[in-house]
């Protein structure tokens, strides 16, 4: 049976618990070998991140210092360019090649993926797991529609089989917490704590980040 990687990319600004939770989640449901964090440099779906690649980098390997099926991939901040989910696909295939790569993605990012860069070819490169976060609604696009129709399954063990293009719907632990309210609430002066990992929280208060005018801008994952 072939190794399944999991790919979980985002602006991470910053980190927090409902990242990591999610991610172990379906590495535990799926027996996946890891999944690899990916912080992207230049979004192509939101605004410019409000802290530096290289401190939300810095913040990753804080978040998951010693979670072993977590790992840190910095790819799309070496690439001086928009951060495409496709691009990045293919550069995994050439670095684990015969591995099943499955690519995660919140009910949200699943539900606006027509609007990707060459969205349709990711399913030709790997397989899609749709991590099921409370409150968002099924898709009700019909081009999204019709091309996930005879790709779902709910067999962690066809993913394995197939070399790309399958869709699973994994629930994952429901955390209501998102990297835009925790940059609302530190500008507001409020506490990250419980929110955040520890090391994060206290390297985010050690910096003084995400305070006052910095944290209006950036994603809202």
């Amino acid at each position: 049976m072939s190794r399944l990687l999991g790919i979980l990319g985002g602006t991470f600004d910053p980190v927090h618990v409902g990242h990591l939770r999610s991610a172990l989640d379906v590495c535990e449901a799926g027996g996946l070998e890891q999944v690899r964090l990916m912080p992207c440099h230049i979004p192509p779906h939101r605004g410019t991140p409000a802290v530096d690649a290289r401190m939300r980098l810095e913040l990753l390997r804080l978040a998951i210092d010693g979670e072993h099926q977590l790992v840190v991939d910095d790819r799309e901040l070496r690439r001086d360019a928009v951060s495409y989910t496709v691009d990045t696909l293919h550069s995994l295939h050439l670095d684990f090649p015969g591995a099943r790569l499955c690519l995660l993605l919140g009910s949200d990012s699943f539900n606006s993926l027509p609007s990707w860069h060459r969205w349709r070819e990711l399913a030709e490169l790997a397989h899609i797991v749709v991590m099921q976060r409370p409150h968002v609604a099924a898709a009700d696009d019909p081009v999204l529609q019709n091309w996930a129709r005879g790709r779902v399954t709910d067999d962690w063990s066809a993913l394995r089989q197939e070399a790309a293009g399958l869709v699973l719907y994994q629930p994952v632990t429901q955390l209501e917490v998102s990297a835009s309210m925790i940059r609302e609430r530190l500008a507001a002066g409020r506490s990250g704590r419980y929110l955040l990992p520890d090391a994060v929280w206290q390297s985010v208060q050690s910096h003084r980040l995400y305070s006052g005018e910095q944290a209006t801008t950036g994603g809202n994952d």
